[in-house]
């Protein structure tokens, strides 16, 4: 018989680990307004300005509207109505996290979601209905990660100790962010590795 797991609690991202990858999704956007490959990408990477907007998108300081102009005009885009919509186009439930969490929880571990919110048009509430014991949304609580107060609050939430909480991100910094606060972090690249290192870590089956 395998000994109890030392973890208690499985706390996810949204985008990029309960649903496909961000990244196609944004190069699909490109493709379709007729930018360059990695537009978006690069914009974030070279420019100090659009990535602290998006900062303020996900703590509810500029609101949705607000960043579409703004990133409309940085990008080039013409038409700033729905842009976010548009950006998240492409992406998809990525099923068989979705069943690693439902079937975690049905085992008796607390399950969290912590994510960077770019507002309520990437959510859609059926797909989250009945799996988690509390949702950490940056819009909402007015943080962000990787600042360790949003996995600590997660943390708090679900009356687990950061130590006992296994964090799952596709961002390096967001996992470096849980690791920070005594948290133990996947970084997600490969599903079925992401799938293996959590059954692992909890000594559950995750999988049908």
């Amino acid at each position: 018989m395998a000994e109890p797991s030392h973890h208690h609690a499985l706390i996810a991202d949204f985008g990029g680990v309960l649903t496909t990858s961000i990244w196609p999704s944004f190069e699909e956007f490109c493709r379709s307004e007729g930018l360059p490959e990695g537009a978006v990408r690069d914009l974030f990477a070279r420019d100090p300005e659009a990535l602290a907007d998006l900062r303020r998108l996900e703590t509810a300081e500029v609101p949705p509207d607000e960043f579409e102009r703004r990133f409309a005009r940085r990008l080039g885009v013409t038409s700033p109505e729905g842009l976010i919509q548009r950006m998240f186009a492409g992406l998809g439930p990525e099923e068989l996290m979705l069943d690693a969490v439902r079937a975690a929880r049905t085992a008796g571990i607390r399950t969290g979601l912590i994510s960077n919110s770019w507002g309520s048009a990437i959510y859609d509430p059926a797909e989250l209905e009945g799996l988690f014991d509390t949702k950490v949304i940056s819009g909402e609580v007015g943080m962000h990660k990787p600042q360790p107060a949003i996995y600590l609050l997660a943390a708090e939430r679900l009356d687990v100790a950061p130590e006992r909480c296994v964090f799952v991100d596709d961002l390096r910094e967001n996992v470096a962010g849980a690791e920070a606060v005594g948290m133990t972090a996947v970084l997600h690249r490969d599903l079925d590795a992401t799938l293996d290192r959590l059954e692992e870590l909890f000594g559950l089956a995750l999988r049908a």
